[in-house]
């Protein structure tokens, strides 16, 4: 398993992605994929198990804070520590890119991903109340910039 970096030629691989791992309404679009891939500071890293692309992760880097936008693993990869590695990659970039911080929100109802943060050190910042599309709170969690661990 390792990630790579990839860019705007993969948005419709990407979006596909996104697409079976949230519910209508959270799915990203080629278009959305494609508009951020093309902000400065965004980078993506695609997941590659058994030489197929399970998951990816997206983050945007600013001066010295870097945000985790959308983290997905396909279900067929899910519980492989696919997450966990590409929480690292990103860690990784965002550290080389000057980020001292990396912060994320994540549904108050996603037990799963926010079990996963909080094995990997991200501590409850703040609430955003009614932030999702079915009207349920986010929670933005945050963290050192060092790499997780793997």
């Amino acid at each position: 398993m390792h990630v790579q970096e990839v860019g705007i030629a993969y948005a419709p691989l990407l979006a596909s992605m996104h697409t079976q791992c949230f519910n209508t309404g959270a799915q990203w679009d080629q278009t959305a994929i494609t508009a951020l891939l093309s902000s400065p500071g965004v980078y993506a890293g695609i997941v590659i198990m058994e030489g197929h692309p399970a998951g990816f992760i997206m983050l945007r880097s600013v001066v010295d804070e870097a945000e985790i936008l959308t983290v997905c693993i396909l279900p067929e990869y899910r519980k492989r520590g696919l997450a966990q590695r590409l929480l690292a990659w990103c860690a990784q970039v965002a550290q080389h890119k000057g980020a001292q911080t990396l912060f994320l929100e994540v549904s108050i109802n996603n037990q799963s991903a926010r079990t996963l943060y909080e094995k990997q050190g991200f501590k409850k910042l703040g609430l955003r109340k009614k932030y999702y599309e079915d009207g349920s709170d986010a929670l933005v969690l945050g963290r050192a910039c060092q790499a997780a661990s793997p």
